[in-house]
């Protein structure tokens, strides 16, 4: 007998995890379904930040900034011991593109858009303290600035979430590689391959929540639905020995592109990168001048690293944005781009009752938000059952 859910995901990343915990938190059955393993795409691949964006305040993204931050007060109270807040350096040189002043003015932001509890302080740290940040170059260093932002792992964030779903009902079938779909109403037909093995069920909606597989996913849907215009961008970091022990630094590279430089394990982590990638998301691989523009950025401001050190290890991954202008290669446009949730919606011609929602790009820091806006966009098409809980107040360990 085919079994039917209310919902049907394709994808166990963060995003997929996150809107399972939602729907399941209303009572409502839920299946996910993923090819390889829970958070084995992006969502281990990341910078590992739970932050609120202070970046995005450049590009004038001042609402994104505003949900980041609430999240991330929500995230250090549910998740306590997967999300730690760390203190944040940001160091400004004579060359310096971002002036002191224009900092302060940026974090004074940042702490108004913020709740304004000790989490949001900041500082202007003393030069007779500049000696202790873990051997950051001073030749030429003006101004150094503390704030606060918040650290994860990645993929541990993500099990736990998906521990959650799990354990208020939803149901994960990994090695489950979705194959098709044929929506319908009031129900869609979909179509996986599990452990080899074809197996189908019915779900009243469907989401597709496969990052940077969004795509080929859509592609195996009929009738065929709208797509949006996106572009994959890789991201690459690497992992070198040495322990940082008072922080994160947030420096500015060559090009005035952010790094970040933060302790990992034990050594030190720094990324990442953005290039517009172009092939099938599974092939996603760090490429040479990547590496030597992290390691070249890595060098500029701590000169131990200046005498070579090994690389400990590589990571490539893939976030979705909205399609640019910009041509392949170094894309300086990106970092202005849109970091938003696109939540696009297929409705039934006959009924106008929504069957298809397509997740293109999101962050680890919102995942909680964008599942909430999920359920809320699907209200038409899910039937109301007894709540089982509240993802507001839902601890993850």
């Amino acid at each position: 007998m085919t079994q039917s859910f209310d919902l049907v995901v394709i994808g166990a990343g963060i995003h997929g995890a996150g809107i399972a915990q939602a729907a399941v938190a209303r009572g409502l059955s839920v299946l996910v379904l993923e090819q390889a393993g829970v958070a084995s795409g992006t969502s281990s691949r990341s910078s590992k930040l739970i932050h609120g964006g202070l970046r995005y305040l450049e590009s004038r993204q001042f609402s994104l900034v505003r949900e980041c931050l609430q999240e991330r007060a929500l995230l250090l109270k549910l998740a306590a011991g997967l999300v730690e807040l760390k203190p944040f350096y940001i160091p400004v040189y004579r060359d310096t593109a971002r002036r002191p002043w224009l900092l302060y003015a940026g974090l004074s932001l940042y702490r108004m858009l913020g709740d304004g509890s000790p989490a949001m302080r900041f500082r202007r740290v003393p030069q007779r303290d500049w000696k202790s940040l873990d051997g950051l170059d001073t030749t030429g260093l003006e101004a150094v600035f503390q704030y606060y932002d918040a650290q994860t792992d990645d993929t541990a964030l993500t099990n736990a979430v998906m521990r959650s779903a799990q354990s208020l009902g939803a149901q994960l079938k990994t090695s489950a590689i979705f194959t098709g779909a044929l929506l319908g109403d009031p129900s869609n037909i979909i179509e996986y391959s599990h452990d080899g093995k074809c197996e189908t069920c019915r779900g009243a909606v469907l989401v597709n929540a496969a990052g940077p597989w969004v795509k080929e996913v859509l592609s195996r849907i009929a009738p065929a639905p709208p797509q949006l215009g996106i572009e994959l961008v890789q991201g690459t970091h690497i992992l070198l020995p040495g322990k940082l022990t008072q922080g994160i630094y947030y420096v500015e590279a060559a090009d005035r592109r952010v790094v970040f430089v933060m302790p990992w394990k034990g050594n030190t982590l720094v990324g990442t990168t953005e290039f517009i990638f172009r092939g099938n998301p599974a092939d996603v691989a760090p490429l040479p001048h990547e590496v030597a523009y992290l390691t070249e950025t890595l060098c500029r401001y701590f000169p131990r690293y200046r005498t070579g050190a090994p690389l400990l290890n590589v990571i490539a991954g893939l976030r979705v944005l909205p399609r640019g202008n910009a041509t392949e290669g170094w894309e300086g446009s990106l970092h202005a781009r849109s970091r938003e949730t696109v939540l696009q919606v297929d409705r039934s011609e006959r009924s106008g009752r929504s069957r298809l929602l397509t997740v293109y790009g999101g962050k680890l820091t919102t995942y909680r938000l964008t599942a909430e806006r999920v359920m809320a966009r699907l209200t038409d098409a899910l039937p109301v059952r007894a709540p089982l809980a509240d993802t507001r107040y839902l601890e993850l360990t």
